[in-house]
């Protein structure tokens, strides 16, 4: 059998290929169009949701400036070639970086994008009438009719007033409701669940309030860190933050006038179960607070239970020991006194710290510590702590005189000492041992340098009761937002809109009534669901058994 002449291998001539498809160039418009219906999907609404989720997960596997400024000091000691790598790509100030910032402002946009269109259209059909009875209602998911014979219904009964009876049930249970006329008969059309999309848009809209009130806080509002010591004063200004973070907007009026005293810190730690032995239950930093012009008001702050007050939140964040030293130099005039906090290094607060004596004469001298609050021995008679409470506290120190290096101008870390250019005194290579104090005791410097002290502060040191012979500090975190009540109100309003669009059926519901030729009436009931909904069935066998004993009575 021959192939058609116009076929592709036949002998016949080739027929002419049919013209391909011109599509007209977009443009920049077309292209920014095209980009923006892009972003402004859900779906990409919902992906960069998702991004943001994943972009915050470095600030909880790295140490924040904005929270924790000693970590990423410590950080940088244990890491010197990978902190500078992680800091060049903002690992240690996610949440104002420059990749974060990106992601938030587009889903920003995205949001924004989404639920505007959604919005109007939404108002529109609220404002529209319910779509026309279907002309066979037979055909729908959910269906039932009943029929009413004359004899059956009221004199007074018609196709109108039975239908008029469906529409006032219909309207008292919530429905919006229109009535329609066909060639079959009257009937109602009810729909409701209206609120279901609401609640979306106000999820949607709660979450865009969400990001601005955040925006906004974070602009306006800021954040510092101090180190307090038992029986010292914070004064809110901006000098006397440790470190202090402000936010784009901020200024000095921001910062509310108050004082806060760190009267006394108490650690409860686990003292009866073996495996537990020694680990901390709670921890509370008792405080006295004051407005000008007012009284000292006492309270306390825990972890997880912030202090508000003066328009901050005041957080515990960490604690440890300041063992009060005093240094006297070669002269025998004191150069330094002071309780210097040290950095805990262990969960038994093993802590590590650095004084620094510049006013000491002839030559200025720096320490470089290690405090034990239950000192023990390892196996290579190195020291240790075996407990974090006061037990048996110990402060040793490598001491080392020379040229400080303040006078520079180059600032330095308060709990680090670089060596370089100072001569050790005491412990390491010096050939004399390092200086080793209980609270109370004094030892001399070598070369007649001066002394050494480690102050106590418990009058019953003495007689073997360490329990405050040295005073502890408390790490507090000072957070102000001016937009976190707006943050709270937003997140109710999107828990409520997302309940009501999980919960609320979107559902219509259609009777109608037909006037059978020889008398009586055909009453049908039908429903349709937006989505899934169980519970159709049961509504509209509802209306119609409530609706039949009506029309019956």
């Amino acid at each position: 059998m021959s192939r058609p002449f116009d076929h592709i291998d036949g002998s016949g001539p080739q027929a002419p290929p049919e013209p391909g498809i011109t599509q007209p160039k977009l443009g920049i418009l077309g292209y920014a169009r095209f980009f923006w219906r892009q972003l402004t999907s859900m779906r990409t609404a919902i992906v960069l949701l998702l991004f943001l989720a994943i972009a915050a997960i470095p600030g909880s596997m790295w140490p924040q400036r904005s929270s924790d400024p000693n970590g990423v000091i410590q950080f940088y000691a244990n890491n010197p070639t990978l902190a500078p790598v992680l800091d060049r790509i903002q690992l240690f100030d996610v949440y104002t970086s420059v990749w974060f910032s990106a992601i938030y402002l587009l889903l920003f946009l995205s949001l924004i994008g989404c639920v505007l269109p959604r919005t109007l259209h939404h108002v529109r059909a609220l404002r529209t009438k319910p779509p026309r009875t279907p002309i066979r209602l037979e055909r729908l998911a959910v269906f039932q009719s009943t029929t009413l014979t004359k004899s059956e219904l009221p004199a007074e009964l018609n196709a109108a007033t039975t239908i008029e009876a469906a529409r006032a049930q219909l309207r008292a249970s919530g429905y919006r409701v229109a009535l329609f006329e066909d060639a079959k008969g009257l009937s109602v059309s009810a729909e409701r669940g209206y609120l279901r999309e609401t609640g979306n848009l106000v999820f949607h809209t709660a979450l865009i309030g969400v990001l601005v009130a955040v925006g906004l806080g974070g602009g306006f509002g800021y954040t510092g860190q101090k180190v307090v010591v038992e029986g010292q004063s914070f004064v809110n200004i901006k000098g006397a933050y440790d470190s202090f973070t402000p936010g784009r907007f901020f200024t000095d009026a921001a910062l509310q006038p108050y004082r806060l005293t760190l009267d006394e810190f108490d650690a409860v730690y686990e003292e009866q179960s073996l495996r537990a032995y020694g680990q901390p239950i709670d921890y509370t930093a008792h405080v006295t607070t004051w407005l000008p012009g007012g009284k000292g008001t006492k309270s306390t702050i825990k972890v997880n239970d912030p202090l508000a007050f003066g328009g901050n939140q005041i957080y515990l964040l960490g604690n440890g020991y300041a063992p009060k030293v005093t240094v006297r130099d070669g002269k025998g005039n004191i150069a330094f006194t002071a309780s210097v906090p040290f950095l805990p290094q262990d969960a038994n607060l093993t802590s590590t710290g650095v004084i620094r004596v510049p006013d000491a004469l002839p030559e200025q001298l720096a320490f470089r510590g290690f405090f034990y609050p239950t000192a023990g021995q390892l196996s290579s008679g190195a020291l240790t702590s075996i407990h974090p409470d006061l037990r048996n506290p110990v402060l040793t120190l490598f001491a080392y005189s020379g040229d400080l290096g303040l006078d520079s101008g180059i600032p330095q870390n308060v709990y680090a000492l670089d060596p370089k250019g100072l001569t050790q005194i005491a412990g390491g290579d010096s050939g004399v041992a390092a200086i080793e104090l209980q609270p109370g005791q004094t030892v001399d410097l070598p070369d007649g340098l001066g002394s050494v002290t480690f102050d106590t502060v418990s009058p019953d040191a003495a007689e073997g009761d360490w329990s405050h012979s040295v005073p502890r500090f408390a790490s507090l975190d000072i957070h102000h937002d001016p937009a976190q009540g707006w943050v709270l109100l937003f997140v109710i309003l999107g828990v409520l809109g997302l309940l009501s669009s999980l919960f609320i059926p979107r559902r219509r519901v259609w009777v109608k009534a037909v006037e059978l030729p020889k008398g009586g009436l055909r009453l049908e009931y039908a429903g349709l669901a937006r989505g899934e909904d169980p519970g159709l069935d049961g509504a509209v066998a509802a209306i119609a058994e409530r609706h039949a004993l009506s029309v019956k009575a």
